[in-house]
């Protein structure tokens, strides 16, 4: 026993193991503390507060809190050995009293024996209940730490991981936007305040998902107009018929997520690109009357996607309300030849079934894989009935209108662009930097596909021309070059038609920034009829707080006869 303690307390030991268990916090301080420190003074001044942060975020994710953990379980499980064992010792205690009791005194031995199985009890009873709180202890450090791997996880992917794209952005947008990019990039950095629509299917039934999303608070984006009952009745029966047995499937509202009002107030915007905002209003009655249903909320409300079935028909497709304004644009009529030329995955092709019957719609995309999702986005929301109006081809849009020169009379030309969205959470630097290099090309892709939608087109016919980017080299600059090469093509200004009537729940922004903004580098020169109407190349709908539709861009261009 003495040569154990001598050995134990040598001051060698003693000082290893000190040094152990003071190692990692002083490791963690000093170590980001003489980082930041020589960064400091070998970095500029500007970067001084970055380093520091980074300084912080490492000292809260470094080794410390993990060895916290683990200290922290195996206290947890020297508790329970303790109690165990005191446990253990108790029965001991009590079985040698019974014992010794016995041998004492025979006569007492019943007694005795109820007084000694009285004492076991109470014994492992508080084994047990040292058990059972080391056991609560390792689950909670166990769920705590799930938690925060979560929490990570969220945080890693809500969080941009391409720096490149962001960086591309603020260089760009602060030019191109002005006062109107930073707001916009705190939306676009942050999808949890993200604004859903839900646009109805009028094929399926549907009154139970109106009564329940009006009693949520959503209010409707477009003027009603009532649908043929023999439409409804036909279609609903069609969609119910197999799985629904004639029964409405209402929407679960305990699938709607939390959410405080207060914490996304509506505030008016004072910018000059803004239309004064009323949203307690109805929806303008300046719109056109549509069958087409589309519900929103004035806050980040999230609703579950309803999964593909086959020979069922959905009843609500989610989507950014933004998207359907080219639609709208469109105006497509009953038995009119429609062409959606860049058609996956299929969003603005339903909204234009929704709005009328045209007598063909043709959705062209050549991607196998996009065209594949694109087939059971239609197969989910359209009945049968609809296969021989309905087409899905395979060409390639660029030389699409060389094939079929005048066949339709409505176009849309929802172009492949740089998704401003999804291009901040590019998932490496590399595919950012590498999206960033193909972004130059883009441009001249979207002027073959408008060009090619022009030939397509009838004389008279109307052509829209849209992207979901905030970039003016490939919306306005696209717009004006086509015009300016094909003479034919005659603009026209949405601004009253689209903008006023919808300026209360979207931001709009319509001019050029060569016009807007003298002072800033030119993308082009505007020649012709554009520069003297900037509106007439397009507008673009910039997300907001309070109002995070968007990013859209939308252009008419009509075919002069």
């Amino acid at each position: 026993m003495y040569a154990c303690a001598k050995f134990v307390s040598t001051p060698s030991l003693i000082r290893a193991g000190s040094r152990a268990l003071y190692r990692p916090l002083s490791a963690a301080l000093g170590t980001d503390a003489r980082k930041a420190e020589t960064a400091s003074l070998l970095a500029p001044q500007s970067s001084v507060a970055s380093q520091q942060q980074m300084a912080v975020r490492a000292f809260q994710t470094s080794a410390v809190s993990r060895d916290i953990d683990t200290a922290a379980k195996f206290i947890g499980a020297g508790a329970a050995t303790v109690g165990v064992a005191g446990s253990g010792a108790g029965i001991g205690t009590v079985f040698g009293s019974l014992i010794i009791g016995y041998a004492r005194n025979p006569s007492l031995k019943q007694q005795l024996f109820s007084y000694a199985i009285l004492g076991f009890a109470l014994s492992e009873a508080m084994g047990l209940f040292c058990l059972m709180v080391a056991f609560l202890i390792l689950f909670a450090i166990e769920r705590r730490g799930a938690n925060k791997n979560q929490v990570t996880k969220r945080r890693r992917k809500e969080r941009p991981s391409c720096q490149p794209v962001l960086d591309n952005f603020d260089q760009q947008y602060s030019q191109e936007l002005g006062d109107l990019w930073p707001p916009a990039r705190a939306v676009l950095l942050d999808p949890h305040s993200w604004q859903y629509g839900v646009m109805l299917n009028r094929f399926s039934a549907v009154t139970g998902i109106t009564q329940i999303l009006q009693s949520q608070g959503f209010y409707t984006l477009l003027p009603q107009n009532s649908v043929s009952p023999l439409l409804c009745n036909d279609f609903s029966t069609i969609s119910n018929s197999k799985h629904q047995a004639g029964k409405d499937s209402p929407f679960p509202p305990e699938y709607i997520s939390k959410f405080r009002p207060n914490d996304f107030p509506l505030q008016p915007d004072s910018s000059s690109h803004v239309l004064p905002q009323d949203l307690k209003s109805e929806p303008s009655l300046s719109l056109p009357r549509s069958t087409l249903q589309c519900y929103i909320h004035p806050y980040p409300l999230h609703f579950p996607s309803q999964a593909h079935r086959p020979g069922q028909l959905k009843q609500y497709y989610l989507l950014n309300a933004a998207s359907l304004l080219p639609v709208l644009a469109l105006n497509v009529t009953d038995g009119e030849k429609v062409l959606d030329l860049c058609s996956a995955p299929g969003g603005k092709a339903l909204a234009i079934m929704q709005c009328a019957t045209p007598a063909l719609l043709c959705c062209n995309e050549p991607d196998p894989h996009r065209r594949d999702w694109l087939s059971k986005t239609l197969e989910s929301f359209l009945p049968p009935s609809l296969t021989s109006r309905v087409t899905v081809s395979a060409q390639d849009g660029c030389s699409f209108g060389q094939s079929e020169t005048g066949e339709y009379d409505k176009v849309l030309v929802d172009a492949p662009c740089s998704n401003d969205r999804s291009w901040l959470y590019s998932s490496s630097s590399q595919q950012g930097e590498q999206r960033l290099k193909d972004r130059a090309r883009l441009p001249a892709l979207q002027a073959q596909l408008l060009r090619s939608a022009l030939t397509a087109v009838r004389p008279g016919g109307v052509v829209v021309y849209s992207t979901c980017t905030l970039s003016s080299s490939e919306n306005y600059a696209v717009v004006d070059s086509v015009v300016n090469d094909c003479p034919e093509a005659e603009p026209e200004d949405l601004w009253e038609e689209i903008a006023v009537p919808l300026s209360k729940y979207f931001t709009f922004s319509h001019a050029h920034p060569d016009l807007d903004t003298p002072q800033k580098p030119s993308l082009r020169p505007l020649n012709g009829s554009s520069s003297s109407n900037p509106r007439r190349l397009g507008i673009l709908v910039v997300p907001q707080p309070g109002r995070t539709w968007g990013p859209m861009f939308l252009s008419r261009i009509r075919r002069r006869k």
